[in-house]
């Protein structure tokens, strides 16, 4: 039995990648995980009950509230209560803002704002009518305050996300329910075939100071450590897993060891 036992969750956008991996870790620390994707999260829902571990589908797209809101009905109906929520469902196009498709642009900023404030809306009632707290994670991206050109919707939706998730805790904390945010660096997940190809994608992952990208298992674990009922005093907070990505790393701030330096 791990730390999760008895408890419920739902994982947004958990088909693939990030998401899948966790609702793999919950599962694996004794969650009952609800797996919400646009399409039957297969996949994911195989690996769980192949590790041993619980798991339910719950298919609806985050930016229809009205099915949001049933998702969460339908979790309570089955297992009488929801104790873990992870908002992980993204989208995004890349493209300069004064020529990007509108269309586009918009669905960015619906599946990635809308998207976890209606889940977030969603399971904080539901939480809140149990009376027995609650962890939520929103997985976020430095894109939230790293203005990075030609992802204008992702950036400002990112940014969104992180007043959304730091005014839910000061709101949420009277009834201790946690929320907190993850900012995963650059990760390895079939997302980012979209717009890198793999030798792409292995020459800019050397040249982070890790030396790689991230796997979706190692952001996970983040996830899982500030669901885990022993973070109870970790509310309101951002947690960075880049492998420090956003520390300076450029050549010219490296400082060589000289033959003729003077050691302490």
């Amino acid at each position: 039995m791990g730390q999760l036992a008895d408890k419920v969750a739902i994982v947004t956008g958990a088909a693939r990648g990030i998401g899948a991996a966790c609702a793999s870790g919950l599962a694996a620390q004794g969650a009952h995980v609800f797996v919400n994707d646009i399409l039957e999260p297969d996949e994911t829902l195989a690996a769980i009950h192949a590790a041993g571990g619980s798991a339910s589908a719950a298919v609806a797209d985050v930016t229809d509230r009205a099915a949001v809101e049933r998702v969460v009905q339908d979790v309570l109906a089955g297992y009488g209560r929801l104790d873990i929520l992870v908002t992980n469902a993204a989208y995004s196009d890349r493209e300069l803002f004064y020529r990007a498709d509108l269309d586009g642009f918009e669905k960015t900023i619906d599946v990635c704002m809308w998207g976890p404030f209606n889940f977030l809306r969603a399971a904080s009632k539901a939480m809140i009518s149990q009376g027995n707290g609650g962890s939520i994670v929103c997985i976020s991206s430095p894109h939230a305050f790293k203005a990075i050109p030609g992802a204008m919707a992702y950036n400002m939706a990112k940014a969104a996300v992180d007043q959304m998730a730091r005014t839910a805790a000061c709101e949420l904390a009277e009834y201790k329910i946690r929320v907190n945010i993850v900012h995963p660096g650059w990760t390895n997940t079939p997302g980012e075939r979209k717009f890198f190809h793999e030798s792409e994608l292995a020459e800019k992952g050397s040249q982070l100071p890790w030396g790689r990208l991230a796997e979706p298992e190692e952001i996970a674990r983040g996830v899982v450590f500030l669901c885990d009922p022993a973070s109870d005093y970790i509310n309101g907070s951002t947690l960075s897993i880049d492998g420090g990505a956003l520390l300076p790393h450029e050549q010219m701030f490296r400082v060589k060891d000289r033959p003729d330096a003077h050691h302490a």
